[in-house]
This record gives structure tokens, sequence and C-alpha cells, in this order.
């Protein structure tokens, strides 16, 4: 990606899209983004991770890395190949209607679920065919379906907590399962099937209008998840290292859980750190098998986007495991990970020694990380609003780019709005802002769009500015906020939100710093 022409776009999650179905769906809503894109010169559409979720609706905890979370089918596209009637959508209309600012991911899962069934029987009742459906499934969607069928047999709960022979996917009692439960798993696959019809066409969309979508990949798995329930081997369910003298402790080995989770220390997120809770990965085993896991998911997001951003790619170096269990991340340990040895089965997989990624290089960076992002030669990340914490020297203040070899962003997802931040940052940070900038304190109104203009000018080949900093919202724009376990995932963008001067305004700045294409 070294010495590629400046560009620009926007970080806009499909969930938060405007619409009248509870949810940003792959619609007109998202058509609408794409010409907002082209219009404005912008010709990247950064998404979240978009697999389906489960509780607590982060989209960096799916049911599966290798499927797409149903709720953006839109249902609309689903009247016009005849399976919902306009009756159907004017239901859907009014049970949302209050909607339109926030997600209500409650009421999503108890209404979205029967339409979506319903569109199902109608497409049997046209002739469907479920044993075609199940036969193109890939064997990880597969997975996932059956999983799923299996969370519906026993009320939602984890797979760690199934009958041992479901838990343990012992092959008698997944055939038995499949044979009685055949048409529940090829709902799920008739799910899958018509998401990924509608995104394939949202990408041709968007294509024909030379605008590419930058994907999003979790490093983790999500413990209940059809990834880590499919494929046990690939993950460190080991207790070596653990004090398991508690009895509780000998339970929760013999059930299968692992004795360490994923997480990150302290940082300026949290001051006990982030637990994630993912299991880890048995990354000796995934050598054994030259990483063929992994390289089939990355094979899976290539297939669906242009470019990707991998999630907390310091991991690859080295990463951070907690006991399982712990209530905070504090007491964790640093684990050696994969290093290029990941990367270069990448390159011969795709038989490519450059792949279009962006490493999400943030949070505790060691020499060792950055001696792995020159190796593999992808851009790292530049966050604005961490460039003022401390005085100007500070690696993500634009003069301190060594090349254009970066993508710079207002904030990220995990950040809180540009406006917000300013609002409410230190009295230092806002003055080293003043003072880096050259205003005065009388300029407090126009920070926002002066921080998104030093973020353009700056010499990294792409900028990525998140939608809520060009409509210049305060903290209701926030889409998550890590550490914290509600709001989060829920903003939607109000309807025709970009004015024609806001639209203007965007092609200016682009413009004035050749960003505009």
């Amino acid at each position: 990606m070294k010495n590629r022409q400046r560009e620009a776009g926007i970080l806009m999650p499909v969930f938060s899209l405007a619409g009248e179905y509870g949810i940003g769906s792959f619609g007109k809503e998202a058509r609408d983004f794409v010409d907002l894109l082209q219009e404005t010169g912008n010709r990247i559409w950064q998404v979240l991770p978009m697999g389906p979720t489960g509780f607590g609706d982060s989209p960096y905890q799916s049911f599966s890395t290798f499927a797409g979370n149903p709720y953006f089918i839109d249902l609309p596209t689903l009247k016009e190949e005849g399976l919902l009637t306009e009756e159907d959508l004017m239901v859907e209309r009014e049970s949302f209607s209050s909607c339109k600012d926030k997600i209500d991911y409650g009421l999503l899962y108890t209404r979205r679920f029967p339409t979506l069934r319903k569109a199902y029987e109608n497409w049997k009742i046209q002739g469907g065919d479920v044993d075609s459906l199940l036969a193109t499934r890939s064997k990880e969607s597969f997975d996932y379906c059956i999983f799923m069928a299996l969370k519906g047999k026993f009320d939602g709960r984890s797979w760690l907590e199934f009958p041992e022979e479901y838990r343990n996917k012992e092959a008698s009692a997944i055939a038995r399962f499949l044979e009685e439960n055949r048409d529940e798993i090829a709902f799920y696959a008739f799910m899958q099937w018509e998401y990924e019809k509608q995104w394939k066409a949202l990408q041709d969309y968007a294509h024909e209008r030379e605008i590419r979508i930058l994907g999003d990949i979790p490093i983790y798995c999500a413990m209940d998840s059809a990834d880590v329930w499919g494929n046990r081997k690939m993950f460190d369910f080991s207790w070596k290292g653990r004090n398991i003298e508690e009895e509780s402790a000998f339970d929760a080995e013999a059930k299968g859980y692992p004795g360490f989770v994923a997480g990150v220390p302290p940082d300026a997120f949290s001051e006990t750190g982030q637990l994630w809770g993912n299991p880890l990965y048995d990354w000796e085993a995934q050598e054994k098998d030259n990483y063929a896991w992994w390289c089939r998911r990355m094979e899976y997001c290539f297939s669906r986007f242009d470019l990707l951003r991998v999630d907390h790619f310091r991991g690859f170096e080295g990463y951070y495991a907690v006991p399982y269990a712990a209530k905070t991340a504090i007491n964790g340990e640093w684990r050696k990970g994969p290093g290029l040895a990941l990367f270069e089965a990448f390159q011969k997989y795709f038989n490519k020694k450059e792949l279009p990624m962006i490493a999400e290089d943030l949070g505790v960076i060691t020499e060792g990380v950055r001696d792995l992002i020159r190796a593999v030669g992808c851009p790292g990340m530049k966050v604005l609003q961490f460039a003022f914490d401390s005085d100007f020297e500070n690696v993500y203040l634009p003069h301190m780019y060594e090349d254009n070899n970066s993508v710079i962003y207002t904030g990220t997802h995990d950040n809180d709005t540009l406006k917000h931040w300013f609002e409410t940052v230190s009295e230092d940070s806002r003055n080293r802002i003043y003072r880096y900038l050259s205003r005065s304190h009388n300029d407090w109104n126009a920070m926002t769009e002066l921080l998104i203009k030093k973020a353009l000018s700056a010499t990294s080949f792409l900028a990525v500015i998140p939608v809520g900093d060009y409509l210049e919202l305060s903290a209701e724009g926030r889409i998550n906020a890590p550490g914290t376990d509600e709001g989060n995932w829920q903003w939607r963008m109000e309807k025709n939100a970009f004015t024609e001067e806001k639209k203007a305004v965007m092609r200016e700045m682009l413009r004035t710093y050749g960003r505009f294409s």
C-alpha cells in the first residue's frame, strides 16, 4: 500500500444507517450512503464487523466469524422477491417507529426473526429446495447453522452448557440432530443465503461508483461461537499454569472452560484493563496445520471486503492472557504470538506478497510489534484524539509521521465523538490543541472542523473520519465506550442528516487537502 494516492473515507457501521425497520440494512439506506460517499469525493466506506451478534450486541463478539448478521437483511428486497407482503412491511415499520435514533436490540430480537421465518416459509412454498440450500453451505457456514439451531433447542444457552454429546460435537449426536431438525437448520442457511445475495448486490453497487469497502476482522472469536464450538482444537483450553486447587476450578476444567482468556491491560480506555473473555488460540496447533483455519478466515473476509482492518494486530506478536473467571484484566501475562510465520502462511495461501490489510496497532506497542508491522508491510493507524495527552513529540501528531504509509483517524469506534471529546478533555490537552492549531480559545465551536482538517492534511495516504464527527455530534453519537456494558452499538444516523451545505463543506475540505476523487 506504500506510495498510493491520497484518499479519504468515512467510518459508518451498517447498523447505524438510517431506515424504518429498527436497524440499518443493505437496502436503500446503504445505497444512499454509497451515493453520499461518491458525491463528496470519498472513496472508502469503513464498516465494523458484520457477524451475527449475541448478548451485549457487540460486533466484536459474534456467533460466527464466517456468517453475516441477519438483522442487516433488507425487508423491502424480500418483498420484491415475493417473500413478504406490503402488510408485513407496514407491521415492521409500526413496530420500530420509535427506534429512529437508537437500536432496540431486545425488540429487534423478538420481532425480526418471526418476519424472516415468514419469508423462509414463503420461499419453500414457492419451490425453495432445502437440500440444495444446505448443500451449498461451506463447512464453517454449515457449522454456524447447526450451532444456532442447537442454541435454539437449549434456550439460547452457551455451547459450554450443552449436553456433553453436543458440547463435544459427537458425530452420531450431530447426525441425529441434523435429521430431526433439518428445517430449523435450513432456516439459518436461508438467512445466510439472503444476506450474501444482498451484500453482493451492495458491493457491486459500490464498485460501480468506485467506492471500496474497508472491513474489520476481530482478532479473537467469541467464546460462545460456532468457531470455537466447531474447532476447539484450534483454541487453547488447557489449564497449564493455573492453580486448580479450588473445587470450582476443577469443575471448570472438567467442563472444558479455558484456563486463560483474552484481554488487554489497563490503558487510556480503562484503569482496570479490558477483560474481553475470548478464548485464546493454540498457536502451536495452528502452526502444525499451516494456519489453515486462519487462512480460510482471511479468505472469507477478502471475498467480502476490498480492504481489511486487522483488529488488535499487536496480539499476533504478543498477546495478553488473563486467568479465567478473573474480575478485571489487571493480573494478566504477556505471551508470544505467531509473529511473521502467520503472515507468511497468508502470503503462500493467497500467492501474494502484499495483502490489502491495515494494522490496528493501538495500545501497548513494543519495538517487536513495530518490527512485525514493518516486516508484513501493511500500514498502521494514527488516531488524532491520542495526540494531545502529552507534549509535542507524541507519535500521533501529524508532524511526527515518518512517511505516508498509515491511515489517520480523528477517532475510532471506541472513541468519543470529536466534538464531545474536545469539550470534555483536560484543560492541558485542550491548550495543546489550541497551540498546535495556532488558534485562540475563541474558536471553541470551530474545533471539530479544524481537527478534521488537520487529519485530512496529514501525510497518511488514507484519512478516515467517523460519520459522527462530520455531523459534529456530541455524546449521543458515540458508538462504543469500552469498559461499559450499556448503551453501546445503538446509535443510528438521522434520515437526511447530511445537508447540501454539509456535503459542500466536505467536498471542499477533501479538495483542499488533495483527497477528492
